[in-house]
């Protein structure tokens, strides 16, 4: 079923976004011309639960949607970070203020096989404690929210996460922690 790429053309390069148009054949010798793919980095993301047992979650605005989004702490891994571990471990700290005694990994998934090349690897954090205030990125503005358990799954009822992503990896999360009935 895999196809085999018979040429690729960068179509743009920046530091957070690649683009490329790409000229396939199927096994069955099916030529699929244009295929365009999206390149993006490696992304983390986590459930991040306190020692108190409270869910750290964030409002932030996102411009492309233009809403003020309920999300979970993650984000791209960078140069330097050595692990996907230690790269979600950077992302909670510089986000919520929070450093964690564990994390879970929870598995990878794709935010859009078809067209992205990248995953998200999720987590799952405890024992979260307050260390530090957040180190936002100069365009970030994050609210952290502490929730319980019922907050969170009152947020998830009423459709009130809106990255798939994040559902994904809080799924994952809530299995891990019992708080699931499969």
């Amino acid at each position: 079923m895999k196809w085999k790429t018979l040429s690729s053309q960068n179509l743009f390069n920046d530091k957070w976004f690649k683009v490329r148009k790409e000229v396939c054949e199927t096994p069955q010798g099916k030529i699929v011309d244009p295929y365009y793919v999206y390149d993006f980095s490696t992304w983390v993301g986590a459930l991040p639960v306190t020692e108190e047992g409270k869910i750290i979650m964030l409002k932030q605005y996102r411009h492309a949607l233009g809403e003020v989004c309920y999300e979970i702490p993650g984000g791209c891994m960078d140069e330097t970070d050595k692990s996907f571990e230690e790269a979600v471990a950077r992302e909670l700290l510089e986000e919520t203020g929070y450093s964690f005694s564990s994390y879970e990994y929870l598995g990878r998934i794709s935010p859009n096989p078809s067209t992205n090349s990248n995953l998200l690897h999720m987590y799952l954090a405890k024992g979260g404690k307050k260390i530090a205030e957040q180190t936002l990125d100069e365009n970030e503005e994050i609210e952290v929210l502490l929730l319980d358990m019922n907050e969170l799954k009152q947020l998830l009822r009423e459709n009130m996460i809106v990255q798939a992503m994040h559902v994904s990896c809080i799924f994952y999360a809530l299995q891990k922690l019992g708080e699931l009935d499969l």
